[in-house]
């Protein structure tokens, strides 16, 4: 229970820069909507060019995070050198992408229906360069348990965003989707400007050798985050090819990308456990309670997500607001979009065995076979269905990938998972969602009522089978008195 402490303890503190930071950010989903109109398509040009920047982004860092915490736990390896040899390898991938980018924006931003305005892409070419070599000190940070400078630069960020586009898009009442990328490079800049401490103070030595050896673990794991990017923003990609109408793909991609902003609250929670999990799963590889330990983790990530997924579903008559009025008619992908997270997350847990034998290759496997069935939907049926075929695409992708990593997890890294309690969870909070819709109640507050009991009733089974209040610390010494 110690180690299950420690992971809890560090993911509160991530949570504040992963949940608590993107529920600000959230902040930008009104500002965007309520100054950019569906109709103007400007939030489809925002969502198109930001999936491109995250699958940019994976294709940079080559999956050399993960490949840090490997061989900088592995014992074998000074630290440092790995640091070291992590930190020029990306920098160098980075920088050299970056300036071929540069050189042919002209043509890239044609390629991209962008031509009139390149810049869009030519900024957001420099800012996933600095996000790509960023991402190497924060995975620094995370292996040297410094979780407060991690959310304090996160939270920077995000405050520093958020101000920029407040007064230009509700104080100066601007309507150009330019600035909202311009603000971006200015914040990715003032991080980078914050990370010197990290960038300086030891040699930089690439040691070939070591890189040989961490290329051979994380070029699989490349493979890996392309197919799981190309799971969340293949969609956002694929959907301006082929809706059928061109002068309307922006404005429907717009409405679907807005509207799965609040589903991504079930993100949030998947990457504030995953800052914390990864270096600590590797840290208790060599305990010999592991595997019990990430049964439990499994389970109760499970339970988290279902109460987070009931909590939207439930209030979703007020989380809309977050959006502006045009945009409402994509709110129907919300539910799917959330249990497509759900499995994403499950995916993501469950994807420790192959990691932890070294046989980072199945990862590759399932994702490359859920994304081309995402992929695969997403082309035939967007023209017919359009953004609901995203949706499903996902929840179908992810869904398969999940399924694959548990049974081949099960015969390479068995792992006694408790899935007659996880089953009983799930089928619970199917249930209440059910009720919770098929209820008709038109007075507002009388809904939200009957909601809020159906989510009440939820915790109070979380609370009785596995979380008793005696062993809550505070709770517990009001128990005892």
């Amino acid at each position: 229970m110690a180690g299950l402490k420690s992971l809890a303890k560090e993911t509160a503190i991530y949570g504040l820069s992963s949940i608590v930071g993107r529920f600000l950010n959230y902040l930008l989903v009104p500002v965007y909507t309520m100054a950019l109109s569906a109709q103007s398509g400007g939030y489809g040009v925002v969502t198109n060019i930001y999936a491109w920047v995250a699958l940019l982004l994976v294709l940079l860092t080559c999956g050399m995070e993960t490949g840090f915490f490997r061989f900088a736990n592995k014992g074998e390896d000074d630290p440092m050198r790995v640091y070291s040899t992590t930190l020029l390898s990306v920098g160098i991938g980075a920088l050299t992408f970056l300036a071929l980018g540069l050189l042919f924006l002209q043509p890239v931003a044609d390629w991209l229906e962008y031509g009139e305005h390149p810049w869009y892409v030519g900024m957001m070419m420099i800012v996933v360069a600095m996000d790509a070599i960023q991402s190497i000190p924060f995975a620094y940070l995370r292996y040297k348990k410094r979780p407060v400078k991690f959310a304090a630069l996160k939270l920077l960020f995000i405050f520093l965003n958020i101000a920029l586009n407040l007064i230009y898009y509700v104080w100066m009442k601007g309507d150009d989707v330019a600035y909202a990328f311009l603000f971006n490079l200015v914040c990715t800049s003032t991080i980078m400007l914050c990370m010197i401490p990290e960038l300086r103070g030891f040699a930089y030595v690439l040691d070939r050798k070591l890189l040989k050896r961490m290329l051979a673990y994380s070029l699989p794991l490349l493979v890996l985050g392309i197919a799981g990017i190309l799971n969340q923003v293949a969609d956002k990609i694929i959907f301006p090819f082929v809706y059928p109408d061109q002068a309307e793909a922006t404005v429907q991609l717009g409405i679907y990308g807005a509207a799965s902003k609040i589903a991504m609250v079930m993100a949030m929670l998947t990457q504030a456990f995953r800052y914390a999990y990864e270096p600590f799963v590797f840290g208790k590889s060599r305990d010999k309670d592991n595997k019990q330990v990430y049964a439990q983790a499994m389970k109760f990530f499970i339970i988290f997500t279902l109460v987070a997924f009931l909590a939207v579903m439930f209030y979703l008559d007020i989380l809309r607001y977050i959006i502006g009025r045009d945009y409402w008619p994509g709110l129907r992908v919300v539910p799917i979009v959330m249990a497509a997270e759900i499995f994403m997350g499950i995916y993501f847990n469950l994807s420790f065995w192959y990691k932890l034998i070294d046989e980072t290759r199945w990862g590759a496997y399932f994702s490359l076979i859920g994304c081309t069935i995402l992929v695969v939907m997403n082309i035939f049926l967007i023209p017919k269905f359009g953004y609901m075929a995203c949706a499903w695409a996902g929840f179908t992708g992810y869904g398969v990938a999940m399924l694959l990593s548990y049974f081949v997890g099960q015969k390479k890294y068995p792992i006694q998972y408790d899935l007659k309690s996880i089953g009983c969870y799930v089928l619970l909070a199917a249930v209440l969602y059910v009720a919770a819709e098929c209820v008709p109640i038109e007075n507002i507050c009388l809904r939200m009522t009957f909601r809020t009991l159906l989510l009440c009733l939820f915790i109070a089974y979380i609370i009785k089978r596995d979380l008793p209040l005696s062993q809550i610390p505070v709770i517990n010494r009001f128990i005892r008195k």
